[in-house]
């Protein structure tokens, strides 16, 4: 399906200016959001609220030793008490290994320097927007400042029919930006994935960036972004490093922004280094145009359980380069900031979106993981991927067993989850204060408390809907954005 045939508003219909135009170098205070800012009184609050919680589940655990051992000893004499006791040891100790294998490959990851300006790919950069707003003017702001050879750089924005601003906004930005913009505006909404493959359709580049119209970019980003692509010909697809850029608004993004520290500076450096990072974000990501040609339109046109696939699409782009035999990497010096939602339904709908892409482009890549899908060791991509299936595969046996142990031992169960909590919470904490700030990491902590008991059900329910289609969160109102 060619979308090139569409009516569409394009740049010709925008004030032309020179391609020599000079625009200041823009850095808006939303870069600062990465940065901790002091706590007011509610955060001390659940602060030492979340601390209380857990030192009081650490001081029962103690107190009722008793309690926990004649339950032990009473489930032992049953017969699916050693079957159980064994297989969560075979988890916890399978768990452990993994963490320790990716500590392993975290102590060993590089960040690919940038290259000179010569050396620099021509580069494509697809923004599609969908009811942005302001902000997609802003993004368009931050990408034209980047420290990048103009001459080197096509810039495309997509409005994929919102029914808002947005337009005018990209309107605005074209005025701004001259000939260093091209806009385009599809018919109605027809979903990212549609508008991404416009993008990709219209691009002349050596590498595509795609970047979401609710994010910001540092001036280096870019650079820092495609750089692997000319050290390592193997490349086909980079992931930047997403923070939260609403950080500072609300407790939701503030707690997700140190749990996505650890999430793509700790967990995705250690698939780089298997050449396997298994999603390039959304928000930021670059591809080698010739492995998406290889792909677009099998990517564009995929399905699931018979229905068209309108969810997924970074995951789905990443598995077929991988499938190519191309390699995945990270850097974590192409920093983004990226908003996020800041009540629990979006939330909720977001990482519903997200686990049923999970579940899809696992069974996806379990069809080529396991085959010679590349040159050179292939073992610890099949041992991310292998990981990725216990967590699905254990979704209900451990919210089934959650739910047994709430009606019967609910004390029990409160007092060792927090502990169990506070734990392996405690290790996120030590990786984000080592690198940032300790009274920041703690964050982690409410945050871990707040998915165990009120987003647990998200992967079970993922599962069980994973053919549904549906972006959840499209439609919903943005969040403003008045410190850029």
């Amino acid at each position: 399906m060619n979308q090139n045939n569409q009516n569409t508003t394009a740049t010709e219909s925008a004030v032309p200016f020179s391609s020599s135009l000079k625009i200041p170098l823009y850095q808006p205070k939303a870069v600062k959001a990465a940065v901790p800012t002091p706590l007011a009184g509610k955060d001390y609050l659940i602060l030492i609220g979340t601390f209380l919680l857990l030192f009081g589940a650490i001081f029962l655990v103690y107190e009722l030793q008793p309690n926990f051992q004649q339950i032990h000893l009473e489930r032992m004499k049953t017969f699916w008490g050693p079957i159980l006791m064994t297989v969560t040891v075979c988890l916890l100790a399978s768990q452990i290994a993994f963490l320790l294998y990716i500590f392993y490959l975290y102590t060993r990851y590089k960040a690919v320097p940038s290259v000179t300006d010569e050396l620099l790919p021509t580069c494509t950069i697809i923004v599609p927007a969908y009811n942005e707003g302001k902000l997609v003017l802003e993004t368009l702001r931050s990408l034209a400042a980047s420290n990048y050879p103009s001459e080197k750089m096509q810039l495309i924005s997509i409005d994929d029919g919102s029914k808002d601003d947005t337009w005018e906004w990209m309107l605005r930005a074209k005025s701004e930006l001259g000939d260093r913009l091209s806009i385009y505006q599809q018919p109605k909404n027809l979903g990212k994935r549609h508008a991404l493959y416009r993008g990709f359709k219209l691009g002349t580049s050596e590498v595509f960036v795609t970047v979401d119209s609710d994010s910001i970019v540092k001036p280096d980003t870019l650079r820092n972004l495609v750089s692997p692509f000319v050290t390592n010909e193997q490349c086909g697809a980079v992931g930047g490093n997403v923070r939260v850029l609403n950080n500072k608004k609300a407790i939701i993004p503030r707690m997700l922004n140190v749990s996505f520290v650890f999430s793509f500076e700790f967990i995705r450096s250690a698939q780089s280094v298997l050449g396997t990072v298994l999603c390039t974000p959304g928000a930021l990501a670059a591809y080698r145009k010739d492995a998406v040609m290889n792909c677009l339109e099998d990517w564009m046109n995929q399905t699931f359980m018979g229905q068209p696939t309108d969810i997924g699409e970074d995951r789905a782009m990443t598995n077929m380069i991988l499938k190519q035999g191309y390699k995945v990497l990270f850097q974590r010096d192409a920093l983004v900031l990226t908003n996020i939602p800041e009540n629990y339904t979006s939330l909720y709908k977001m990482f519903i979106r997200w686990e049923r892409s999970n579940v899809r482009e696992n069974i996806m890549m379990s069809k080529f993981a396991f085959k010679n899908f590349r040159k050179g060791p292939k073992t610890g991509s099949r041992i991310l991927l292998i990981n990725q299936w216990i967590k699905v595969i254990m979704a209900y046996p451990m919210i089934l067993l959650m739910l047994f142990f709430v009606f019967t031992h609910p004390i029990l169960f409160l007092s060792s989850a927090l502990l169990s909590i506070f734990i392996f919470s405690s290790i996120q904490v030590i990786f984000y204060s080592k690198r940032y700030t300790i009274v920041e990491s703690f964050w982690v902590y409410p945050y871990s408390i707040f998915y165990t008991f009120t987003l647990f059900w998200i992967t079970p329910y993922a599962i069980a809907t994973a053919n549904r289609r549906g972006w959840l969160t499209r439609g919903l109102p943005k969040t403003e954005t008045s410190d850029l």
